[in-house]
């Protein structure tokens, strides 16, 4: 196995661990399923597969350990250790050149703009001091050879907001103007998977340009593709999970449509815009030449079109509303 690899395995095994222990007492499928996972990944760790409760599962968990006869002195746990520690320094490593997104001129020109970087946008959202579990790090790695999209140019996972449980979806407009690869839509969908089957709200930080236009052909051609994601909006509005958007730059043709379909839409003055074709495609097919914030800027989609329900003075101003949105909801503790 190489070194990726191995550190591709420790992050998710990693993930698991934390999700087992944050996890509410329940028998859910999803702790079973990582207490199944811990048993195919451990050896001495032989859980039961069927539901468990956490409880169960850290009881058994910590007496295996108890019983487990390894002597940290011999030579072979040493060297052991020593091949943890390489694994676990490179996959820091690899965590923290992947949270930099897109590489440093792309965050120069964002930060040149007043924009807030992607992960700094979810540390203003969820509660101070709570933990974020992000998910799929390692998404888009080594994928498209010469196109580097770090994250899959989209930071995913599950804090808390007003003390609830929250699946959050970010675009990253570092990594190619946070438009979406076939690895990125993957990401989309998987984390409205975990929304739906936990029961959780939605929240999507948007400033994105849609399909990634060099692999819009790998993009759009099914159901279970690009298209899936405002259709998993709508079923999980009708089953009473909240769809939140956060309109925090361009939101451009595909970039357009989860505003749109969420069930409350917050969009910055000033920096938010949300159309399928900006203003050169505008005059290129009419002629009519208009700015961006004449065409789809807060006070159209808040005044005239009704796609968005609040205007934000800037990011931060954005992201506390969102806050009082969530509080206002009725959602898991």
């Amino acid at each position: 196995m190489s070194s990726s690899s191995a550190r591709k395995r420790l992050l998710g095994t990693a993930g698991r661990f934390f999700a087992l222990s944050q996890a509410p007492n329940s028998t859910s499928s999803v702790v079973a399923g990582v207490a199944a996972a811990l048993a195919r990944g451990a050896g001495w760790f032989k859980a039961p597969t069927a539901a468990i409760s956490v409880t169960a599962a850290r009881a058994y968990f910590n007496n295996a350990l108890d019983r487990c006869a390894v002597d940290p002195q011999t030579q072979e746990f040493q060297e052991n250790r020593a091949a943890m520690d390489k694994l676990v320094a490179g996959l820091q490593s690899d965590m923290e050149r992947i949270s930099k997104g897109g590489g440093e001129e792309a965050v120069k020109r964002a930060l040149k703009r007043g924009k807030l970087l992607v992960r700094d946008r979810i540390n203003q959202l969820v509660d101070p001091g709570s933990p974020f579990l992000e998910l799929s790090m390692y998404a888009g790695e080594d994928l498209y050879g010469k196109d580097s999209v770090p994250c899959g140019g989209l930071v995913t996972g599950i804090g808390r907001v007003q003390g609830k449980l929250v699946c959050i979806v970010a675009n990253d407009p570092t990594v190619k103007g946070g438009t979406y690869f076939p690895i990125t839509v993957k990401k989309h969908l998987r984390m409205q998977e975990i929304a739906e089957q936990n029961r959780l709200p939605s929240i999507y930080l948007v400033d994105s340009g849609g399909a990634n236009l060099p692999r819009q052909k790998d993009v759009y051609p099914d159901r279970d593709h690009f298209g899936r994601i405002f259709y998993n909006q709508a079923r999980m509005s009708s089953m009473g999970l909240p769809q939140i958007a956060c309109v925090l730059g361009s939101c451009t043709a595909g970039g357009a449509y989860v505003p749109c379909m969420a069930d409350e839409t917050i969009i910055v003055k000033g920096m938010g815009t949300i159309f399928l074709g900006g203003p050169p495609l505008v005059k290129a097919a009419t002629g009519e030449e208009v700015n961006a914030e004449e065409l789809g800027g807060a006070e159209v989609h808040c005044k005239q079109s009704g796609v968005a329900d609040h205007m934000a003075m800037n990011e931060r101003h954005a992201l506390q509303l969102a806050r009082q949105v969530v509080s206002n909801i009725n959602a898991p503790d």
